[in-house]
């Protein structure tokens, strides 16, 4: 059947002026599982990865990582299948790769958790998957959740770990607690193998995190979502972002100089994804036209639903009246100027890295005005005290980078 993704097409604005130049155009798109398959869901087979440590002994720490762990425990299915990995200086397997039916079981295994020793991730990451392996298949949603505060030794294992995770299809979300762990590590392993890396800023806040994770993964019921975006002769594609949940730079695959696809990956129930798409558009005469046709092909696999798809046209009119020219879509420009601040913090990290204070500088006070006149005082004030740190300083926080970094990318909501 159809129509288990909705598909919505936005316009910056329903008319662009008739003019001799071509001329930049927004088309938001959001994508989200209906309400049909409001009930369906795929079991899971996911591994704890946590790090216990010597960084992780303050009991405040532990105790609050082992009631996380207990807290997304009691969100788990029995039919779902969860391990749970410790690692300082080796890896130890706390649970094996069980159903959830005894929960109470599992939560006396969590009060064995402890800290001590060096943080060698690359062990963790070894059991965690030999783990997941057990129940390794397309009908679950096999995933590694990594939880560290800390810095890290064998870097270059832990990535072809995340290779090895990537080629047979096991997700992993890296988490980062504090300020001392290497977010540039993180992000390679989670996105080689499709995952993503987050902040957990106090530890207080793991509890929501590890809650927000396991709903995501119980939700994940659309994958392989593929958009192909067929464009109407003279429109150029020139940028295709995800606005939400997350901002990221999509990138896009030319198939002809008229037709691009993005791989979308999974849609998530009551998430979904929005895309901000780039175009330029060419002169017209007065008229509407169609300049593209949306198209997103997806699977549903515990519906046995596999390549169906969602379409939709993308009209804009062209006017020679001023008045009607004029008129904008304020929500579908309010997301493009988020996604322009993003841009900015993005390309300020950047230079910062390099070298280039001054540039970097410029770019986090535009970015930081931008959040401002947007509402987001909390990362606009960050923002703004990073700039300053750089300007009087020559560097950045490591407290401050790692919240524009993964923070920077959370203004935008769907609905």
């Amino acid at each position: 059947m159809a129509g288990e993704v909705s598909l919505t097409c936005t316009v910056h604005r329903d008319n662009v002026p008739v003019i001799a130049q071509p001329q930049i155009g927004y088309i938001l798109l959001e994508l989200m599982p209906a309400p049909i398959i409001a009930n369906v869901r795929m079991p899971l087979n996911f591994s704890f990865v946590l790090d216990r440590s010597g960084s992780m002994g303050d009991e405040r720490k532990i105790e609050q990582l082992r009631d996380a762990v207990k807290h997304a425990i009691d969100l788990l299915d029995d039919d779902d299948i969860v391990s749970i990995v410790a690692f300082e200086d080796d890896a130890q397997v706390l649970v094996s790769s069980t159903t959830a039916r005894d929960k109470n079981n599992l939560k006396l295994q969590v009060d064995k958790l402890d800290a001590g020793g060096g943080t060698h991730m690359e062990k963790g990451m070894r059991e965690g998957l030999r783990e997941v392996r057990k129940n390794l298949g397309p009908g679950r949603v096999n995933q590694l959740v990594i939880l560290t505060d800390g810095q890290t030794e064998n870097e270059d294992q832990c990535r072809r770990e995340g290779d090895n995770a990537g080629q047979e299809g096991i997700k992993i979300i890296a988490l980062g607690l504090g300020n001392d762990w290497n977010e540039t590590l993180l992000e390679d392993v989670a996105q080689r193998a499709g995952g993503n890396a987050d902040l957990i800023s106090q530890p207080h806040e793991i509890a929501d995190k590890f809650q927000r994770v396991v709903q995501a993964m119980q939700g994940n019921i659309v994958q392989n979502a593929l958009l192909t975006l067929r464009l109407a002769q003279g429109v150029t594609p020139r940028k295709v972002w995800r606005v939400a949940p997350l901002i990221s730079d999509l990138g896009l695959q030319p198939l002809s100089d008229r037709d691009v696809q993005v791989p979308l990956g999974e849609l998530v129930k009551d998430q979904g994804q929005g895309l901000m798409v780039e175009v330029l558009l060419p002169p017209r005469a007065e008229g509407r036209y169609r300049i593209a046709q949306a198209d997103v092909s997806y699977d549903v696999p515990p519906a046995q639903i596999f390549g169906e798809h969602a379409r939709a046209d993308i009209v804009i009119g062209y006017t020679s009246i001023p008045q009607l020219a004029e008129q904008y879509n304020p929500r579908v420009m309010n997301i493009a100027e988020k996604v322009t601040a993003f841009r900015l913090q993005t390309r300020a990290l950047q230079e910062a890295q390099q070298g280039n204070a001054a540039g970097a500088t410029q770019k986090l006070r535009q970015a930081a005005t931008m959040l401002l006149n947007q509402g987001e005082v909390d990362l606009a004030k960050t923002i703004q005290l990073e700039a300053d740190n750089l300007e009087n300083k020559g560097a950045m926080s490591d407290a401050g980078k790692k919240t524009i970094k993964f923070q920077g990318g959370k203004t935008v909501k769907l609905g």
